[in-house]
């Protein structure tokens, strides 16, 4: 296995602290455990940080090989980059809490929180957080952590499709750390596990991005770094 570079080893070990901390805070002192996963709070701040680092490497990308690319190749880079700051700007609800923005009528009434963000709706008294953003995400990143290493190292036209896709692949060390994180969120008894799952899990995408299995693919040419 190559040899880990320094922000493969601090970023498991950045997640291992904060999970650790919400367990710590957890048992000592539940008030500032609430405090330490609040909205804007540290844990989610952490978790927009990542899904940033993630959107500038995609994006950073697009620009160095848009020419040395097929266009395919290009638009699931470009569009991983803007889902992933879309992502972060959801976290947030777009500053809104910050810059002190009253929601509009439509997202009072039909946002679970009254915020003015998306993955906060409900319709037809169906919160799309958890249809969309926690059961479709769940068994989409199940298949992307999962499946598609195995297909790209046993089966070439998937190892074709997916390496002419530009989607970064994942390496088993980044597999185990995924699985270690849910295990050690789903085994913490709090309806705000959640907050330190996707801090987790954003940071270790990142991670995945910038380091992939197939880190060949985004080297641009007379280049020796991904």
């Amino acid at each position: 296995m190559a040899k880990l570079s320094f922000i493969e080893k601090l970023i498991p070990a950045l997640v291992l602290i904060i999970v650790l901390t919400g367990y710590w805070l957890f048992y000592t002192n539940l008030d500032l455990f609430s405090r330490y996963v609040v909205e804007d709070g540290m844990v989610e701040w952490l978790t927009v940080a990542g899904l940033l680092a993630g959107s500038a490497v995609c994006l950073y990308r697009f620009f160095n090989l848009f020419r040395q690319k097929h266009w395919w190749f290009l638009t699931v880079t470009f569009l991983m980059g803007v889902l992933l700051f879309f992502a972060a700007g959801e976290e947030v609800s777009w500053g809104q809490r910050i810059l002190g923005i009253k929601s509009s009528e439509f997202f009072e009434q039909n946002n679970a929180q009254g915020e003015t963000n998306l993955h906060n709706l409900v319709v037809n008294g169906v919160k799309i957080n958890k249809l969309i953003f926690s059961i479709a995400l769940s068994i989409c990143m199940g298949i992307y952590l999962l499946l598609m290493p195995l297909l790209h190292a046993k089966w070439q036209p998937a190892k074709r499709f997916i390496d002419n896709s530009g989607i970064p692949v994942a390496r088993v060390y980044q597999v185990v750390c995924f699985v270690v994180l849910i295990t050690l969120t789903s085994l913490l008894k709090h309806e705000k596990n959640a907050e330190l799952l996707e801090c987790g899990f954003a940071l270790l995408f990142f991670m995945l991005i910038r380091y992939p299995k197939n880190a060949y693919l985004f080297l641009k040419e007379n280049s020796t770094r991904p």
